[in-house]
């Protein structure tokens, strides 16, 4: 009898196997979003432990290949593209030559269907552009040309991007300015006008030197654009805050090194209302963005960690966090697959702790600042 469950076991496993073995190969598909339509490529393979990977293209996009996980039980495919924030679900037909499916990116479904490309129908992925010339690391350069001017009303989210030599924000006020140039939490910014919080920019500038400036760098110009155009002068002062302290949790961190440029530019940004994908970014990186944008006070790395690291972090927001102003439709707390709180989260995740603490931060005091010059 013992012999005989082996056997079936042995089977079932050979068949589960058998069948992970049908999803390799190359998929394509065509994604219509609402502005347009894009070709979508998956290379799924098998690694070295038997188990499925995902290789993500969108051809109409550049191409860049992004990686993503796979799960498979029986007909069914899930992939997660955790640097997106997408999700591909469908099921294989009985031919095993497509799959039914629908793509999930920022909690819009959309259908998306694939089809077994052979090497006469697979289409051309482009070639990666070459790697971005950076900047020399001692170099300490300005805006050769900065523009500034009030914001769409109308648009919504803001930003703050690199784009080659180019560096945007959009919907970014005075303050969230001065909390990106000097790596601060908006309390820790005192005595402006109330202009600063509420009225909207869009900035646009190159540097006046070739390459891609590093983060130290972009931080400089935007200092150097502050006091030029929007005449800011401020002196330091010390406070005790409220803070949340970073600190590794018990069973230590879970951090994953980055394999890309650790001299190139790190990649933060919110992919849906519950994950942040954060990509070759310092601790440093998260706690800059955490502080400026999400906690209702400063953060303090006491974790002694260095170097980039890339990793998703998912969690289901409060009424404390964004300001009060939670993107999208209320949290469904209650789900069934919600994330964790944010603290709780962090822990089962990054292997981190944010801890409540009291300390002495700088502080910074304006003196002088008016609107804007114009272009």
């Amino acid at each position: 009898m013992r012999k005989m469950m082996g056997i079936v076991a042995l089977a079932l496993l050979q068949a589960g196997a058998l069948l992970a073995q049908t999803f390799t190969g190359t998929w394509q598909g065509a994604l219509q979003t609402p502005a347009r339509e894009l070709r979508i490529v998956f290379k799924i393979a098998t690694t070295d432990a038997d188990k499925l990977k995902a290789t993500l293209y969108s051809i109409d996009q550049g191409g860049f290949a992004i990686n993503g996980t796979v799960t498979q039980q029986g007909s069914a495919l899930k992939i997660g593209v955790d640097a997106i924030g997408g999700t591909y679900e469908g099921k294989l037909s009985a031919d095993g030559n497509a799959i039914t499916g629908t793509w999930t990116q920022g909690g819009m479904p959309l259908a998306l269907n694939l089809k077994r490309a052979t090497p006469e129908t697979a289409w051309t992925i482009p070639e990666p552009p070459p790697p971005p010339k950076q900047m020399p690391a001692n170099a300490d350069p300005s805006f050769e040309v900065a523009t500034v001017k009030p914001s769409d009303p109308s648009r919504l989210g803001k930003s703050f991007l690199v784009r080659g030599r180019e560096f945007t924000t959009t919907n970014t006020t005075l303050t969230e300015l001065i909390t990106f140039a000097y790596d601060l939490h908006p309390r820790q910014v005192t005595g402006g006008p109330a202009w600063m919080e509420s009225q909207k920019f869009d900035v646009m500038g190159k540097p006046d030197i070739d390459g891609t400036p590093n983060v130290k760098q972009l931080k400089s110009m935007m200092r150097k654009m502050l006091a030029d155009r929007f005449q800011l002068a401020f002196h330091h002062d010390k406070k005790e805050l409220s803070v949340y302290a970073l600190t590794v949790s018990k069973n230590g961190s879970k951090l994953v090194k980055s394999e890309a440029d650790p001299n190139g530019l790190p990649g933060l940004f919110f992919t849906g209302r519950m994950a942040l994908s954060v990509r070759n970014a310092a601790l440093s990186d998260f706690t800059s963005l955490m502080q400026s944008t999400v906690l209702d006070r400063p953060v303090v790395d006491q974790t002694g960690i260095n170097g980039k690291f890339d990793f998703t972090l998912k969690w289901t927001p409060d009424e404390t966090q964004f300001g009060g102003q939670i993107p999208g439709p209320p949290p469904q707390t209650d789900a069934a697959d919600a994330p964790p709180n944010l603290f709780d989260a962090i822990q089962q995740q990054l292997g981190l702790k944010f801890e409540p603490v009291k300390a002495p931060v700088d502080v910074l005091v304006i003196d002088k600042v008016e609107k804007p010059s114009e272009n």
